[in-house]
């Protein structure tokens, strides 16, 4: 089986670094380098789950050769059809064993396990835009509420008759943006608008953004120049919120590396009515804004490399269309179409990124020519 032993020769020189990674994060000094300890625990977490499948793959080949020995040596009929009935199950599950670790051992995003910031802005198409922005921040909710993720509005701009014309939120838990990259780009809604009083059809449209949280040792800020304001937020939660200042704006001037020019980064938070937590999760923001800046040109080369662009980081590509009066919604990327439209937008959108996920995998197996 000369693909199989292919396929263990490269779990085996994994064992090894299984290991010593085992010992590298009980070490004082790694745990003491903060940015190395958390790259080889999630490198052991990876390498784990790489054991297990090799530990349940070898499992099966040694069921498929003792089936096959009794079959042969065997003379009790009922024991060679206990030993037939175990070799079809361990051949059927023997390939599908095999996809799974050599979609395991495809290099991983090094972002996948981060928590995100997500931004979604109302497009074209006015108020009715501010609407679809409104009904994707409900789609998202429902999902991370079925992942058990935490999702926290960090701010809003509401529209005029509903949705947002903008709103910024974070979502931490497991895994948070190896699943939601996905959703970066340009979602078209085709409906007849609630603010159409002739019945026409509209086209508008609403932009997404998801980007992995950074580290606080992946960016450097020097924090003694940033300035900060504070105002009185004018959000939910009763009159509290009008009389504290609670509400913070940070200003920081930052020089792009990728272009050598200086801006402005302006972050507003009126999250909370506490407001050093909302000072704190300003800071999250910038360091995420400025991680995401800096790693664009890394992202930018990937997706040039790439034939078709799965996850390509272009904020600008229209990915999805929501059709309202076929109930269908479309993923340009990968042609994936879903009739059911309610449930989609109730938060079922797991099957569509599992299709977005399997896509990605294949493009990336044939990259690493597995």
């Amino acid at each position: 089986m000369p693909e199989n032993n292919s396929i263990l020769e490269k779990l085996d020189g994994l064992e090894s670094r299984y290991e010593e990674v085992a010992t590298l994060i009980t070490a004082p000094n790694v745990i003491g380098d903060q940015e190395r300890y958390v790259k080889l625990t999630r490198e052991y977490k990876d390498l784990g789950d790489i054991m297990d499948a090799r530990r349940r793959y070898i499992s099966c080949l040694n069921s498929i050769k003792e089936a096959k020995d009794i079959l042969a040596n065997e003379t009790d009929p009922e024991m060679k059809e206990m030993a037939r009935e175990e070799l079809i199950e361990n051949e059927n599950l023997q390939p599908k064993l095999e996809e799974e670790i050599k979609i395991a051992l495809v290099p991983k995003d090094p972002e996948d396990a981060k928590n995100v910031q997500m931004e979604i802005r109302a497009g074209t198409g006015g108020d009715e835009a501010a609407l679809f922005a409104g009904d994707l921040f409900q789609m998202y909710k429902r999902f991370c509420d079925s992942k058990g993720w935490t999702l926290s509005i960090t701010s809003v701009s509401e529209g005029a008759v509903g949705g947002f014309k903008e709103i910024d939120f974070a979502v931490s838990g497991d895994n948070v943006y190896g699943i939601l990259k996905y959703e970066s780009g340009v979602h078209r809604v085709q409906r007849v608008p609630v603010t159409e009083s002739n019945g026409r059809m509209q086209t508008s449209a609403a932009t997404v953004a998801v980007l992995p949280e950074a580290d606080k040792f992946e960016v450097s800020i020097n924090e003694g120049e940033i300035k900060w304001d504070t105002f009185r937020s004018s959000g939910a939660g009763g009159q509290n919120v009008n009389k504290v200042e609670s509400g913070v704006r940070l200003r920081y001037m930052w020089k792009n590396p990728n272009t050598g020019e200086t801006e402005e980064i302006l972050i507003e938070c009126t999250e909370t009515r506490d407001q050093p937590k909302n000072k704190e999760r300003a800071l999250s923001r910038l360091r995420t804004f400025i991680y995401d800046k800096e790693h664009q040109k890394y992202v930018d080369d990937i997706a040039n490399r790439r034939k078709t662009l799965v996850s390509s980081g272009d904020r600008s590509a229209k990915i999805r269309t929501y059709n309202f009066p076929q109930g269908r919604v479309t993923d340009h990327r990968i042609g994936y179409t879903t009739h059911d439209l309610q449930g989609f937008l109730g938060g079922n959108i797991q099957d569509m990124i599992d299709a977005l996920t399997v896509a990605e995998n294949a493009e990336r197996m044939k990259e690493s020519e597995l």
